[in-house]
């Protein structure tokens, strides 16, 4: 019965892994989604499937409560009756539990991405219990219920002790089972990522809620590939500042805009805290494409090439639609930076890019 109940959860599993990846695109640019994270738990809402359920007894459409009763007839209320209830079945949703690893993995999986390869230079070799064996021995908190029961029905039924018309289980000091365990040294890769955001004027609410629902699963995608992360987060007008998460995403937009001010503030932040040989650092700027002047767009440029782009895995730039915002931006990258491998820039205009745009960021695997 447990194996059956097991494989049966297994199964339902699976069903809601492939309506998931089914409607991926729908779940993933659902925002209140983000809101229901719990610790590492996501409720994601399913129509359509259908749960086991018992039926009892068959009243052929007739009857009130517990006694009879006709179509229509009224029931502890005032007035007349109707001609009776409805016969179709309702629209029933289902709230179902999804690891972040599990939709990180989905995510994965649909977009076909690669498993990121860590430049392996902050390896901190740490050292972990996993209990992956069986032995005779042990604390009974560690004793393993299933495989002591199965031993000792086993050996009941072959000495004949077992009496199906009462059916108890008498546990033998040879029946019992305990987890046991090992140490394991694991590799622990570390990884920075840093986030930068324009808040200039054009940066309004709708611009902010695209970059906060990117930042959220490119953050699911890389904390999959790695054991620690430290996200830091930057905000920018014509001078930029390093912010907690809360502020970054709920910070007022005002002022104009100098890009090279997030770039030196993300520089210093790596100078000081996160050196390139032993971090793996990913840097994702989202902008509406308006800077100040063309001379702080080559600014911008040399930065990347000089200091920044030497350091990263990747450097991604989103650059999200704005109506007011020139979107110049992301040309001057493209031809001033054409040859630079780790870096790639994208176009979010609406929710429906955010999955190619994650796409195109961890397509080689970096």
């Amino acid at each position: 019965m447990i194996n059956k109940i097991e494989k049966d959860h297994s199964r339902f599993r699976q069903i809601v892994k492939g309506r998931i990846r089914k409607d991926l695109r729908k779940f993933l640019t659902r925002g209140e989604l983000i809101g229901k994270e719990g610790k590492h738990l996501i409720s994601i809402p399913l129509p359509g499937i259908d749960l086991p359920h018992f039926r009892y007894g068959d009243n052929k459409n007739t009857g009130v409560g517990q006694g009879d009763g006709e179509a229509g007839q009224q029931v502890d209320a005032d007035g007349e009756g109707s001609a009776g209830g409805g016969d179709e079945p309702g629209q029933h949703i289902l709230e179902v539990d999804v690891t972040l690893d599990e939709l990180a993995d989905i995510l994965g999986e649909e977009l076909q991405l690669p498993r990121i390869e860590p430049k392996g230079k902050h390896n901190i070799t740490s050292i972990r219990e996993r209990y992956s064996s069986i032995r005779q021995t042990g604390p009974e908190s560690l004793r393993h219920f299933k495989r002591t029961f199965r031993r000792a029905l086993r050996r009941m039924l072959m000495t004949g002790m077992y009496d199906p018309d009462d059916p108890v289980i008498v546990f033998e000091r040879s029946d019992k089972q305990y987890r046991s365990w090992k140490t394991v040294k694991k590799p622990q890769s570390n990884a920075v990522i840093v986030y930068m955001m324009d808040v200039s004027g054009s940066m309004g609410h709708e611009q902010k809620e695209l970059v906060r629902l990117e930042a959220f699963w490119i953050d699911a995608w890389l904390r999959r590939n790695y054991e620690g992360i430290d996200s830091r987060y930057i905000v920018h007008d014509v001078n930029a500042t390093e912010v907690d998460r809360e502020t970054f995403f709920r910070i007022r937009e005002d002022g104009g805009t100098k890009i090279s001010s997030a770039f030196k503030c993300a520089k210093d932040l790596l100078d000081s805290k996160y050196a390139a040989e032993e971090w793996n650092i990913y840097l994702f700027h989202f902008s509406d494409g308006d800077n100040s002047s063309e001379a702080d767009s080559r600014e911008c440029c040399a930065m990347l090439k000089e200091h920044l782009l030497p350091l990263s895995n990747q450097f991604g730039y989103c650059q999200v639609a704005s109506a007011y915002g020139s979107g110049a931006f992301i040309n001057v990258l493209r031809e001033q930076l054409a040859d630079a491998e780790n870096m790639v820039t994208t176009r979010v205009n609406t929710k429906d890019d955010i999955l190619d745009s994650i796409k195109a960021f961890f397509a080689k695997g970096r």
